[in-house]
């Protein structure tokens, strides 16, 4: 179906989605467009919100700041870049790994899908960051939750059920977001040459370590040039960044030499991770979730099967590029009590494997009576996930 116009305001989406109700249509909520291709193609009215852009509110002396979700991802990183502040939860642009530019991801879609980088396992998720906002529901209902300051921590519970809701329970039309100061230094470490096995035994010892690392990866020699390379990031003030190198010089000696990456070979290889270059466009995409212990044993199972992969998150995130069948790769990480999503998907998968991991019966059905208390008639449940 169209798209029922451009609303500029949340009382547009109020009124678009009473007429949803009316009319017993579906309505899919459509932001830059970056993360479209995830999930099945469905039916139904274009709900857009890029006409609700634009910055409501910023207090860099209180670290918050408040966004229309229509906002481009890219314009927010710049503002905040000139304040030396950022989003600790590193977001990044989906549109790459679909072939697209960069630069069409919005913040809502952002939050509504949880999206977290390289930095998630120091910074938080999404939802760790997200303060409070203000969103239409399935009853055409226009409410609020959360708070615009860091105390405030009422409505905290709904404000994390937002991220990562996919659009499925409520349109967003406006988001706080607490942001944080910007590390004056930064370093990537390198230690070349690891298995997927050892790389994940040294990104453990380096995370259960004092060295505070804010991120942690790794790329298998067939994702790169040349041999295999696991990275660290620290970051903070000069003194405290060359000591914490040295510490992990020393507990990380028996994997290795560990060397400090020039500025640009580290970005390129951080900014691979959200391009996600490296894993080609021919394959259907995976974003496995799982214990990075385990990660190893995961990648493993698809060491035969012509595919390739990346571990980020210090192994408890894979990125998976295979052609191998759909319950395959869903049940290599049920084993080892992980879940699979679907990113990418080709003709053969894209409309018969469902992007996410099927939920265990309970959660199934608590999923099911929370959509059903935001969004009784159903008007966002699209069938896309």
């Amino acid at each position: 179906m169209a798209a029922i116009g451009i609303p500029s305001c949340e009382h547009d989406i109020a009124d678009a989605v009473a007429d949803a109700l009316r009319d017993r249509a579906k309505l899919s909520i459509a932001g830059g467009g970056s993360k479209a291709g995830i999930g099945r193609r469905v039916v139904a009215r274009e709900l857009p919100m890029t006409g609700l852009s634009g910055v409501i509110d910023y207090d860099p002396a209180e670290l918050v700041l408040t966004v229309r979700p229509g906002t481009p991802l890219a314009e927010l990183v710049s503002l905040l870049a000139a304040k030396s502040q950022f989003f600790a939860f590193d977001p990044f642009d989906h549109g790459p790994i679909f072939g697209l530019a960069a630069g069409s991801a919005t913040i809502g879609g952002i939050v509504s899908a949880g999206v977290a980088g390289s930095g998630r396992i120091s910074g938080g998720s999404a939802r760790d960051h997200l303060l409070g906002f203000r969103a239409v529901s399935g009853r055409a209902e226009i409410f609020a939750a959360g708070g615009k300051v860091v105390k405030n921590v009422t409505g905290f519970d709904l404000s994390k059920l937002a991220a990562q809701s996919w659009g499925r329970l409520f349109a967003l039309t406006e988001l706080t977001l607490k942001v944080m100061p910007r590390p004056p230094e930064q370093v990537t470490l390198v230690l070349p040459g690891l298995t997927d096995a050892d790389a994940v035994r040294a990104m453990s010892v380096a995370m259960g370590s004092q060295a505070e690392v804010a991120a942690a990866a790794h790329f298998p020699a067939a994702v790169r040039d040349s041999e295999s390379a696991t990275i660290l990031r620290i970051h903070g003030f000069g003194p405290s960044v060359a000591a914490r190198q040295r510490m992990l010089e020393e507990l990380l000696a028996g994997f290795g030499r560990l060397w400090a990456a020039r500025t640009d070979e580290a970005c390129g290889m951080w900014e691979s991770l959200a391009t996600l270059a490296p894993l080609g466009a021919a394959s259907p995409l995976w974003r496995i979730s799982v214990r990075p212990r385990r990660a190893a044993e995961v990648a493993g199972d698809f060491s035969d099967r012509d595919s390739a992969w990346m571990f980020d998150w210090a192994g408890g995130l894979i990125w998976l590029a295979t052609d191998a069948d759909p319950q395959f790769v869903r049940e290599a990480a049920a084993r080892r009590g992980g879940h699979a999503t679907l990113v990418r998907a080709n003709d053969a998968t894209g409309d018969v494997a469902p992007a996410f991991h099927p939920p265990a019966p309970g959660i199934a059905a608590l999923e099911q009576r929370v959509r059903a208390a935001f969004d009784p008639s159903g008007v966002f449940q699209t069938g896309r996930f």
